[in-house]
């Protein structure tokens, strides 16, 4: 579940990113995609949540110069392009931050997996945001009947 709530996060920061209020968001949009509401109330919280308390959503403009992590050779083989790409724009949604990305990918090594892929990644990084240990600021949590009025 807590996958679905990162898919909708990141709707709704591309959408906060068009200059759009949280209020305009179009739900019924992610209602008939298959998303409860739960889901979509859970993911509306985090985003209030991290607003509220005066984080950043939407990262400011880039000025002067920034860098892109890479991937070693070892990376490379486990990870596919198609799941560091996602990785990477959660990071320029500001949804993760670079120190998320290497615990990230420090986790996917040392799991020792084969091959990951973007759900594996969704994973990693539903871990990351609704985990009240890792210092991203997520721990919202609701269960199955409850919303956010």
């Amino acid at each position: 579940m807590q996958e679905r709530i990162v898919e909708i996060i990141l709707f709704l920061v591309n959408e906060l990113k068009s200059n759009k209020q949280l209020s305009e968001v179009d739900v019924s949009m992610l209602t008939n995609s298959g998303y409860t509401q739960s889901e979509i109330s859970t993911a509306f919280s985090w985003v209030f949540e991290r607003m509220s308390v005066g984080q950043q959503v939407i990262p400011p403009g880039k000025s002067g110069e920034s860098s892109n992590r890479i991937l070693n050779d070892a990376e490379r083989l486990v990870m596919n392009s198609e799941a560091f790409g996602y990785l990477l724009q959660c990071h320029e949604l500001g949804i993760i931050t670079n120190s998320d990305i290497e615990l990230i990918i420090e986790r996917i090594m040392g799991a020792g997996f084969a091959s990951v892929g973007i759900p594996e990644v969704k994973s990693f990084i539903a871990g990351i945001l609704f985990d009240p240990s890792s210092g991203s600021g997520g721990h919202m949590s609701l269960g199955s009947n409850d919303t956010i009025h």
